[in-house]
């Protein structure tokens, strides 16, 4: 440690509160028992205050109770160089391994946050979410943390760090107090950016408040005095002191240092003359200081100052234009002057200014014209030196536009790498600069279309005027003109704008001559279309869909996506079971990628939904099981994952697994609300867990939870499944609000049923509205539920049927409900519905005073998790005189349908089963279910025809 430090780690004065604070803290980090821990602290005030001295302090003392420390520091230069302080926090951690060392030590996570942290290279392909980044580097450092226990992180110059950096460790913080961490950051609060206001507020999340440090009192400044200067230094000189610094410690060191150097006596008679010499330490005193040191040394301050931190003294030359030997003398120099620095005691670690006050007040001097063209030079030095397009951009972002093509190739380059890395507003920045460089006539289309591809998550609108803007270029690409216009569809529809992403792409069409890219841009308006909540021309379109891939052989992925789509339309039409399976099944022939780089996720989803409506849950869960692991190897933690959960939980939801649907359902809402309210991803997340929430019977729960995310009108112009208005009016339903749920249910028949949407497995608005009308217009009721009922017989799916006997039954004449509820029984327990089988049981017993069948209700309901029916059927047996029955076990508790393991008994019932034709789904079945292959059913996530299938994929 050299002299100086340690000079001013001993002269450091009136900071005992705050020591007081970091001796607490390190204790409780360090200390033995149940109270150890973590904690945050934050230290604020204005430059020169003394932040990085008692940052530099408490690194020392926490290396001296054994701590890990991890330390950072912002740079002014850098903030625009993404996951620079991530960089300096954790790649000394693990630089120097091998990449084999490395693969084992960051897992999953090696080509998500690799990049980002400069330990290898971006790979090809999609790029992680922004969000997913962030969760990779929480895995990280929590890893390094446990690893390398107790852990101290210090963040000094917090309010100069890179905004990717910044939000990934303010949202990261809270969690310190959870680890054996101690995160210390220090910043200048009237300095942080305005998009820190993550950072801002974290103090008060973490249950601490920011520490200020206050000016020094004259005693403090009389004793710093002293101690560079002698016991000697009498009062009124000291006075002075404190008056021309203001209390300022940098300010005070530097003066005395100053007066030091000038051998100038520390008395009253020489107090005037510290005015002076102070002024000479800031602003055009320290120009004038500087230029005294000669012309050679002035350039190689300035470079050093373009650098930033951790300055290489070699391409600090180089950017100056001065030899080696000119270039050691003039580091000497500004070294003796107390201008430059080593930035740590390793002979590698390059040079640093003293205090960030002199390295601004040096790069705020250099004059306009030489400091952009610096900046271009320093850009080439980097270059050349091996660094990388990235760490060039930075220097490229502050220079003016020449019409240089090496510029606009860098930063092409560095946005290409950010983007892949994960830091899509980088990327932003630097296409944006590259388009004003200009880029070449011929290359200006495809800078337009990366800045489009790099500004989607961050600002849609104005990918849409990037992207149009390309489209409006005279280029002769084809690859890249389609390539635009299908980003383009992707980026309107994600902003609920289906129609014109429709419309883009059928402009295009037309004029495409190939005729593969011609079915990939008819494929991309199919897929647009059929989420288009408002479409106008719904059955014109299914029938050219059913045209087209009909006669396509699914050669390729273009001609599976179209005959994915076949699949999902041929279920919301209600198409017969057989002939979605069949779409559905040619489209799974060969593996089929959720995480395609040029392709959304849409199909996967709806062909694994089919499967689910189609009553194969078990299958549909496979599948979202293999997308949900791409979407996390990709690194997609955002919509992505939020979709998958969400839709996951609807299939749990359908199973009848209502505990685990509630759980998923909200994690996918948690992860939905990063994205933000009242996105799609949004909707499908809350209506899903209303829906769960309804069946488990929570129902006031399910109101304030809309209520609280204002889930009702306006209605998403995208389609959601669950239909989010049927959803709403279900809820008004079961709140008592019958003239609302009637209004908003007659509003779903306008809109589905001019579409050709009739399938009531996937939007039962007739059975809901046939509840809704009973009691005013029982006649119109059963209208509505006989249609219903005859709709879901011409699908032949099981659950559908019985549900829609189900609730005919509730509005039929007393003399037909037993029989409905009885066909509605034997099919749903042949089905893989959990819950509307328990639901159809305890109305037959309701019916029909049976103890047996409210017994097996009970029974049913309870493994459901639908706490509501289980109260309702056990008071019904009780009436009965009978005894509501415990679980399987002897105990209360979850049954079979919860639990994938087959009895010996449901295995032999589901083999016997498997195999034998389908029932058609228009005829009654047997009076006595068989109650083994009904449980096999559920276990297996099918109905009777799919257990074939089921059982081979089983795995007892």
């Amino acid at each position: 440690m050299t002299d100086r430090r340690t000079r001013m780690r001993r002269t450091m004065v009136e900071r005992e509160a705050e020591l007081a604070t970091v001796d607490e803290a390190l204790d409780q980090l360090t200390g033995p028992g149940p109270d150890a821990g973590g904690a945050l602290l934050a230290f604020s005030g204005p430059a020169g205050l003394g932040k990085t001295t008692l940052l530099a302090e408490l690194r020392r003392r926490a290396h001296a109770r054994s701590c890990t420390v991890l330390a950072a520091r912002g740079g002014e230069q850098e903030q625009g160089q993404p996951f620079h302080v991530a960089r300096q926090l954790i790649q000394p951690q693990l630089a120097g391994t091998s990449e084999q060392e490395l693969r084992a030590a960051l897992g999953g996570w090696y080509s998500i946050v690799g990049p980002a942290l400069g330990l290898c290279a971006p790979e090809q392909g999609a790029p992680p979410d922004p969000q997913g980044l962030r969760d990779g580097l929480d895995w990280v450092l929590t890893h390094l943390v446990v690893k390398r226990a107790p852990v101290t992180l210090v963040l000094d110059d917090a309010h100069w760090a890179d905004p990717e950096s910044l939000g990934w460790l303010a949202a990261f913080a809270p969690r310190a107090e959870h680890l054996p961490l101690l995160l210390v950051v220090a910043y200048r609060p009237d300095e942080l950016p305005a998009d820190a206001d993550a950072f801002r507020t974290l103090p008060g999340r973490a249950g601490q408040r920011p520490l200020p440090l206050a000016p020094l009192t004259p005693a403090a400044v009389a004793a710093l005095v002293r101690a560079w200067l002698g016991d000697h230094a009498d009062d009124a000189f000291c006075q002075e002191a404190w008056a021309v610094t203001a209390g300022n410690p940098f300010e005070t060191v530097e003066l005395a240092a100053k007066v030091r150097d000038k051998g100038l006596p520390p008395v009253e008679a020489n107090a005037p003359l510290l005015r002076d010499l102070a002024a000479a330490q800031r602003g055009s005193g320290l120009v004038a200081r500087l230029e005294r040191l000669g012309p050679s040394t002035v350039r190689f301050a300035w470079a050093c100052a373009v650098l930033g931190t951790a300055i290489p003294q070699d391409l600090a030359a180089r950017v100056a234009a001065l030899g080696s030997e000119e270039a050691v003398d003039a580091t000497g120099r500004l070294r003796d002057a107390r201008i430059l620095s080593a930035a740590t005691e390793e002979p590698e670690a390059g040079l640093e200014f003293v205090h960030p006050l002199i390295a601004t007040g040096i790069y705020r001097a250099i004059p306009d014209a030489l400091r952009v063209a610096l900046h271009g030079k320093a850009a080439a030095a980097v270059v050349d030196a091996g660094l990388g397009p990235s760490a060039a951009a930075r220097h490229l972002l502050e220079t003016h536009p020449e019409n240089d093509p090496w510029v606009v190739r860098i930063l092409r380059e560095a946005a290409g790498e950010n983007l892949r890395a994960g830091a899509p507003e980088a990327a932003r920045r630097q296409l944006a600069r590259a388009l004003r460089e200009p880029p070449d006539f011929d290359e200006r289309a495809a800078v337009l279309y990366e800045l489009g591809c790099a500004s989607l998550l961050t600002e849609p609108a104005n990918t849409v005027n990037h992207l149009r803007a390309a489209l409006a270029e005279p280029f002769d690409d084809p690859a890249l003109r389609q390539g635009i216009v299908i980003r383009l569809a992707q980026v309107l529809s994600h902003s609920d704008r289906l129609a014109e992403a429709s419309e883009s792409l059928a402009r295009e069409i037309p004029y495409t001559q190939d005729v593969r890219a011609r079915l990939r841009l008819q494929s991309e308006q199919f897929m647009w279309d059929a989420f288009n909540a408002a479409e106008t021309d719904s059955p014109a379109r299914s029938r050219r869909l059913a045209r087209l891939a009909d006669r396509l052989t699914g050669r390729d992925l273009t001609e599976r996506y179209v005959i994915g789509l076949r699949a999902w339309d041929a279920c919301l039409r209600g198409e017969p079971v057989d002939v979605v399976l069949h779409h559905a099944g040619r489209v799974l022939e060969r593996p089929f990628s959720w995480a395609y780089e040029d392709r959304g996720f849409e199909v996967p989803v709806l062909v694994a939904m089919a499967h689910m409506y189609a009553d194969r849950p078990g299958r549909a869960e496979e599948l979202f099981e293999a997308g949900t692991a791409e979407f996390e190897r990709q690194g997609w933690r955002g919509a992505h994952l939020s979709f998958a959960y969400s839709l996951r939980a609807y299939i749990l939801y359908r199973r009848g697994r209502l505990a685990a649907a509630e759980d998923l359902a909200r994690a996918g809402l948690a992860l939905a609300e990063r994205v933000g309210r009242r996105t799609p991803v949004h909707w499908y997340a809350i209506a899903i867990l209303l829906t769960t929430l309804l069946a488990r019977g929570r129902v006031d729960e399910a109101w304030e939870l809309g209520r609280e995310h204002e889930y009702g009108r306006p209605f998403p112009a995208a389609v959601v499944f669950p239909d989010s208005q049927t959803v709403y009016a279900e809820l008004l339903l079961a709140r008592g609000q019958v003239r609302a749920a009637v209004a908003e249910l007659e509003e779903v028949d306008r809109r589905l049923t001019p579409r050709g949407i009739q399938n009531p497995a996937w939007c039962p608005w007739q059975l809901h509205l046939a509840r809704a009308v009973a009691a005013d217009d029982p006649h119109r009721a059963r209208a509505l539920a006989g249609d219903a009922v005859r709709r879901a017989r011409a699908f032949g799916a099981p659950s559908g049927i019985g549900q829609a006997l189900r609730v005919a039954a509730e509005v039929a004449a007393p003399e037909e409900r037993a029989g409905l509820l009885e066909e509605a029984v034997a099919l749903l327990a042949e089905s893989p519905a959990g819950y509307e089988l328990a639901r159809a049981l305890g109305a037959l017993g309701d019916e029909l005073r049976d103890v047996d069948l409210l017994a097996r209700a009970v029974v049913t309901a309870r493994g459901c998790g639908a706490d509501w029916l289980v109260a309702r059927a056990a008071d019904a047996l009780l009436g009965l005189g009978g005894t509501p029955p415990c679980g399987p076990d002897g105990k209360d508790g979850e049954e079979g349908p919860t639990q994938d393991g087959l009895t010996e008994e449901e295995l032999r019932a589901a083999r016997r089963a498997a195999g034998k034709p389908a029932p058609d789904g228009s005829g009654r079945r047997g009076q006595h279910p068989d109650w083994a292959l009904s449980a096999a059913c559920r276990k297996l996530g099918s109905d009777v025809p799919g257990l074939a299938a089921a059982l081979e994929a089983y795995a007892p």
